[in-house]
């Protein structure tokens, strides 16, 4: 491939990863709020948010140490490097080496066990709790990031997550595995963004809460480097999704490449808008059954791709 082309995707895909997770919070908020009946806020309200948020002085507890704000920026820095290794644009990525998946997914770990450590530093037992939902949670759902990445190794023999995603539609199996692979890639987009259908943001019950529990003693800029975080990581697993259903190679036609790659993820945060309006508040001892859903799909997805591949 050309270095200039190279650099332009790069470029792109820098764009994306800064700009997208605005309008996909825009998108999902306006699809909340046709089902609602309402106008909604513009697409891009997120952002004059987080502008109003970096303005303002943080309240922080008299009992929380250092850790408590150096927790968010590293969600947030985690978010942005896991970003980098995420093919956006198909099988491409501006951090890409062999086995990276790896450090992928042991990124995201490291911003899911910061945002936890955060919310328990200020010794409230109220997120004590919405952390031990979200440890819960994310144990029942971790499995199926990296079964799904060995029915792409099986089906591939690529070894870096570009090319794991975003050459999987090569294989013979993808037919079979796309819309399995696409389901479980959406629930571990509601786990790792703060999209689980029962955690409803625009209550504030003790029985609804998980994310937004964890993060209700933030203010001011930690607060929206909260937030931003997640939908960084939002943006990543609609990318991983576009990744997988992109019919376009960046490398041979790289503007219908970033055009279709666009158009997906905003469909995929409109489903998710979709979601969250129809299956809001959904009882809490269905949720690990639910994400379980993604782990038994992942896997069942690995046994087929093994035996495809074994097939005579």
């Amino acid at each position: 491939m050309k270095a200039s082309l190279f650099a332009a995707l790069v470029v792109a895909h820098m764009v994306i990863v800064l700009v997208m997770p605005i309008l996909l919070v825009g998108l999902i908020n306006r699809t909340k709020a046709w089902w609602g009946g309402r106008q909604g806020p513009r697409l891009m309200q997120s952002a004059w948010d987080l502008l109003r948020l970096l303005r303002k002085r943080p309240v922080v507890s008299t009992v929380a140490t250092p850790l408590f704000r150096a927790g968010a920026w590293v969600v947030l820095a985690a978010s942005l490097l896991a970003a980098q290794m995420a093919p956006v644009l198909g099988p491409l990525a501006p951090l890409q080496f062999s086995h990276d998946f790896v450090v992928f997914a042991y990124t995201l770990g490291l911003a899911r066990l910061f945002l936890m450590l955060s919310a328990m530093d200020v010794g409230s037992s109220f997120e004590g709790m919405g952390t031990a939902r979200e440890a819960s949670f994310t144990a029942f759902i971790e499995p199926a990031l990296f079964l799904l990445i060995g029915s792409a190794i099986v089906g591939t023999g690529q070894t870096s997550l570009a090319g794991l995603i975003g050459r999987w539609h090569e294989s013979a199996a993808f037919a079979w595995l796309a819309a399995p692979a696409v389901v479980v890639l959406f629930i571990l987009l509601q786990a790792e963004a703060a999209r689980v259908p029962v955690d409803d943001p625009l209550t504030h019950l003790e029985l609804t809460m998980v994310h937004e529990v964890m993060v209700l003693d933030h203010s001011g800029p930690e607060l929206a480097a909260m937030q931003y975080g997640a939908a960084i990581k939002l943006t990543i697993y609609a990318g991983l999704i576009s990744a997988l259903l992109n019919p376009f190679d960046p490398q041979v036609d790289p503007l219908p490449a970033v055009a279709a790659a666009l158009v997906i993820m905003a469909l995929v945060a409109v489903a998710v808008g979709c979601v969250e309006s129809l299956v809001a508040r959904l009882r809490m001892r269905h949720v690990p059954r639910y994400l379980m859903l993604g782990s038994a799909l992942a896997a069942l997805g690995l046994a087929a791709a093994g035996r495809w591949a074994v097939a005579p």
